[in-house]
């Protein structure tokens, strides 16, 4: 898998895989993101209790690392494998 991604700039590939582009508003970073920082924030101001927020924040930070940094590697990784293995001229598969 390493040499597929290391074969194309990351700069270059981004906009070409990119999750979000499928993904609706409720999806997206900035909703993630947001919904997160308020689901903490509501449950320190409604309950006051620094262990109820902390479990809160414990959960919302791995929500965020499994939606905002593993799924868009994993799929974008998928879409380079599939690139790579894609039919290139008469037929024949590309090879690095």
């Amino acid at each position: 898998m390493a040499a597929v991604s290391d074969s194309l700039d990351n700069a270059t590939v981004a906009p070409l895989y990119s999750l979000w582009e499928h993904k609706p508003w409720w999806c997206q970073p900035w909703s993630i993101l947001s919904t997160g920082v308020m689901l903490v924030a509501v449950s320190w101001l409604g309950l006051h209790r620094w262990w109820l927020s902390a479990i809160t924040a414990a959960a919302v930070a791995i929500w965020w690392w499994l939606f905002l940094w593993a799924v868009p590697i994993a799929y974008r990784q998928q879409m380079l494998l599939e690139h790579h293995r894609s039919p290139g001229p008469a037929g024949t598969t590309e090879s690095p």
